[in-house]
């Protein structure tokens, strides 16, 4: 089972954020477990991609420490390895747990060091690590740092660079010198695209060079990009669960993926974030094929496209 598309931030163990907390003397507002399970899970009643994102603020109040850091990276890998994941890529924005004076690199070695304990306890499963830049104002200098320090550590773990965070808000052409540094460092990168916004999101995504979109499900409104999409190859890393809670589609039956599948882009079915979407990967087959008609062959398939469009040969 691959697994393309899953941030770490998103997918901490609440019972590790709690421990966290406490270890470090963090209020996190809760008066207990389940209060924070709450906290960390995007609420049914959720309007939008951007109040989607504000269930990331508690996890990061806990990863500001490289041991935080190096236990929930080696978390996430033994999660992943107990329920069948045999190669998954993690992202996550090391400018984020940077409010303590870790440095991006400091921050990006503990990661590594906890992907590496958790391939080592669990050699079923082989994991790398993207590095996201963020989608925010007066960021580039932060963005640039992570494109260093992604050229500084690509192939020990480190396989890609990512733009991720509130697309409606900070547009993917605000992005372009970062994609440039990243073109000239001949860094692989995926760029979340077309899932707050439209095809031109998805145009300026793959001007920056790019042969993989987070979401770009809204591919769907372009008939023409589609074809684009096909022609090149690009694959789609889709999160229909993900899309619902953050109203990139009003329901789980209008998504449009399987239209995306049928007319021959290539989908991949992935978690976006276990615990703030409160899924996994075999949840989302499952929907995938109650809900929206994919067959076991049509499965199989799309985790073919994941094989192949997989950063780690």
């Amino acid at each position: 089972m691959t697994e393309l598309h899953l941030h770490l931030d998103g997918s901490l163990r609440p019972e590790t954020v709690w421990e966290l907390a406490k270890i470090q003397g963090i209020d996190l507002g809760a008066k207990d477990i389940d209060e924070l399970k709450f906290m960390m899970k995007v609420p049914d009643d959720c309007k939008t991609l951007h109040e989607c994102l504000e269930r990331f603020d508690v996890p990061l109040k806990v990863l500001q420490t490289a041991d935080a850091i190096e236990r929930v990276t080696f978390e996430l890998v033994e999660d992943l390895s107990n329920i069948g994941v045999d190669y998954a890529e993690i992202r996550f924005a090391p400018q984020l747990s940077t409010e303590k004076g870790l440095s991006q690199d400091e921050i990006v070695e503990a990661a590594i060091k906890g992907a590496k304990r958790g391939m080592e306890k669990y050699p079923n499963i082989k994991c790398g690590l993207i590095l996201c830049c963020m989608r925010n104002e007066n960021i580039e200098d932060k963005n640039l740092q992570t494109i260093e320090t992604a050229k500084k550590y690509m192939g020990d773990v480190v396989c890609a660079v990512d733009l991720a965070g509130a697309e409606s808000l900070y547009p993917t052409e605000m992005f372009e010198n970062v994609f440039k540094k990243a073109n000239e460092y001949n860094l692989l990168r995926t760029i979340h695209a077309g899932e707050a916004a439209g095809p031109d999101s998805i145009r300026k995504a793959l001007s920056y060079g790019t042969k993989r979109l987070g979401h770009g499900v809204n591919a769907i409104f372009d008939k023409e990009l589609m074809e684009e999409l096909i022609d090149k190859g690009v694959t789609l890393e889709v999160c229909v669960t993900s899309n619902y809670q953050t109203k990139v589609v009003d329901s789980i039956d209008k998504h449009p993926v399987k239209k995306l599948f049928d007319a021959g882009v290539r989908v991949t079915v992935n978690s976006d974030n276990m615990t703030v979407s409160d899924t996994n990967i075999h949840k989302e087959i499952k929907i995938l094929k109650e809900q929206l008609g994919f067959t076991d062959a049509d499965i199989e398939k799309m985790q073919k496209y994941a094989e192949e469009a997989r950063f780690i040969k």
